[in-house]
C-alpha cells in the first residue's frame, strides 16, 4: 500500500493583502523605504516645493550630520545597547576641539584629534561601566549625558568659541557634492563601510549575536563585553565626528552643537527597524529611518503645521514604530516555532 506524501502544516500562511502587509512589517528596510517614499509623495503633492532643490539640499545636510552617529548608534543597538549621551558627547568634542585651536594653539590636525579622543574616550567609560559593572546603559549613559552638558559650559564659560583658523571655515564651506560637502562624503563612506562590515564580516556576525542573545554568543566563544565595549567606542567616536563637522560648518563651536540630537539618533534607527531589544536591525535601515523623520519634520513645516505638532508627530511615530518592532518579532517567533 503506497504511503500518502503529506507535508507537515507550518500553520495557516497569510495570503493576499495580509501577506503584503506582512512582508512590510517584517520587511525592516522594505517597509521603512515604503513609508518614506509615501509621505515624500504626500508633502509633494500638497506643497510642491517639498522636493525644491533647495529643501532637498537642507534636508540631505542635516541628514549627514544626526546620520553620522546614526550609523554608531545602530552598531550598538545591534549589539544590545543603547547611548543616550551622543548629544553631549558631540558637543563636548567640538568645543574641546575649538579650545585646542584657539586658546592653546594647537594645529588643526591635533586640535581634531584631541576632539575624537573626546569621543572615543567617553564611550571607552560608557562600554567599561555598563559592561563592568553591570550598571544599565540608560543611567550611565543618562549620567554621561548630563556630565557631558556641564563640562560644555565649564569649557566654553558659556560663550561661542571663535574665530577658529581658515583652515577650517574652509573646510566647512567645501561644496562637494551638489552643494553638500565634506560631512556627506564621510557620512556615505562611514554608512557604504559600516553596512559591509555587519552584514558580510564575521565581526558584524557577532555583534548580532551578541545583541540576539548574549549567553549563547558566550557559550560559542564570542567575548561579548568586548564587542560592547567596542561598539560604544564607536558610537562616541562617531559622535565626536559629527560634532566636529557642525563645528566647521558654523566657523565656530557653540553650547547647543548636539543639543537634542540623542532623541532624534534613537527615534531615527527605531523607526528604520533596528530593534531596542537588540540583534536586529542594518545601518542602511537606521540611516533611512533617520532620513524618515527629517522628512516628517521636513514637511510638516513646508506646509505650515504648527512646532509643537512636528514634535507630537515624530514622537507617535517612534511609538508606532517600537509597536511594529514588537509585532514583527513575535510574527518571526511564531513562524519559527509553528
Amino acid at each position: 500500500m503506497a504511503e500518502a506524501n503529506v507535508t507537515p502544516s507550518r500553520g495557516a500562511q497569510p495570503t493576499g493583502s495580509r501577506k503584503i502587509l506582512m512582508q512590510l512589517v517584517t520587511g525592516g528596510e522594505v517597509g521603512v523605504i515604503a513609508a518614506l517614499v509615501l509621505l515624500t509623495l504626500v508633502f509633494w503633492l500638497m506643497e510642491p516645493a517639498f522636493l525644491s532643490q533647495r529643501n532637498v539640499r537642507a534636508i540631505l545636510a542635516v541628514v549627514s550630520f544626526v546620520g553620522i552617529i546614526a550609523i554608531g548608534q545602530t552598531i550598538l543597538m545591534v549589539a544590545g545597547e543603547f547611548d543616550l549621551s551622543v548629544g553631549s558627547v558631540a558637543g563636548l568634542s567640538a568645543v574641546v576641539a575649538a579650545k585646542l585651536m584657539t586658546a592653546a594653539a594647537l594645529p588643526v590636525p591635533l586640535a581634531v584629534l584631541g576632539g575624537l579622543g573626546v569621543g572615543l574616550g567617553l564611550g571607552l567609560v560608557n562600554g567599561l561601566v555598563v559592561v563592568r559593572l553591570g550598571i544599565p546603559a540608560f543611567i550611565q549613559t543618562l549620567g554621561v549625558l548630563f556630565v557631558g552638558q556641564g563640562l560644555i559650559q565649564v569649557v566654553t564659560g558659556g560663550y561661542p568659541v571663535y574665530p577658529l583658523p581658515e583652515a577650517v571655515s574652509a573646510f566647512g564651506r567645501a561644496n562637494l557634492v551638489w552643494g553638500l560637502g565634506w560631512s556627506f562624503v564621510f557620512f556615505l563612506a562611514a554608512l557604504l563601510v559600516a553596512d559591509f562590515v555587519l552584514r558580510r564580516t564575521v565581526v558584524g556576525r557577532n555583534m548580532y549575536a551578541t545583541g540576539g542573545n548574549r549567553e549563547v554568543a558566550r557559550l560559542v566563544g564570542i567575548n561579548t563585553n568586548r564587542y560592547k565595549i567596542a561598539a560604544f567606542m564607536t558610537v562616541g567616536g562617531l559622535a565626536s565626528v559629527a560634532g566636529m563637522f557642525v563645528m566647521a560648518d558654523m566657523a565656530t563651536a557653540t553650547t547647543t552643537v548636539g543639543s537634542g540630537w540623542e532623541l532624534t539618533v534613537i527615534a531615527g534607527v527605531v523607526v528604520g527597524g533596528v530593534s531596542l531589544f537588540g540583534g536586529a536591525g542594518t545601518v542602511i535601515g537606521g540611516v533611512i529611518g533617520i532620513l524618515l523623520l527629517r522628512v516628517v519634520q521636513s514637511g510638516l513645516v513646508i506646509i505650515g503645521v504648527d512646532a509643537n505638532w512636528q514634535q507630537i508627530a515624530v514622537g507617535v511615530i517612534m511609538v508606532l514604530a517600537v509597536g511594529i518592532d514588537i509585532l514583527r518579532r513575535r510574527y518571526i517567533a511564531s513562524g519559527r516555532t509553528a
